[in-house]
C-alpha cells in the first residue's frame, strides 16, 4: 500500500502542475484534455487498487484467519 499511496500523491502533484500549465496558457487545450483524461484514469486505477487492498486487510475473513 505505501507504493500505491506514493503513486497517488505523485499523480495529484501532476494534476496540479497540469492545471497550472493550462491556466497560464502554456498548454494547448486539446493536450490538456488528453493528459487530464489519462491522469484521471490512472487516479481511478490507483484508488481502486488501494481500496481493494485495504478491503482485503480489513475483511472479516482475514481477521478470523489471523485469530486461528
Amino acid at each position: 500500500v505505501p507504493y500505491i499511496k506514493l503513486a497517488i500523491r505523485k499523480s495529484d502533484v501532476l494534476k496540479i502542475f497540469l492545471n497550472i500549465l493550462w491556466e497560464t496558457k502554456s498548454l494547448d487545450e486539446n493536450k490538456y484534455i488528453q493528459l487530464s483524461e489519462k491522469l484521471n484514469s490512472i487516479g481511478r486505477d490507483l484508488g481502486g487498487w488501494s481500496g481493494s487492498i485495504l478491503a482485503k486487510k480489513n475483511s472479516p475473513d482475514k481477521k478470523s484467519e489471523e485469530e486461528k
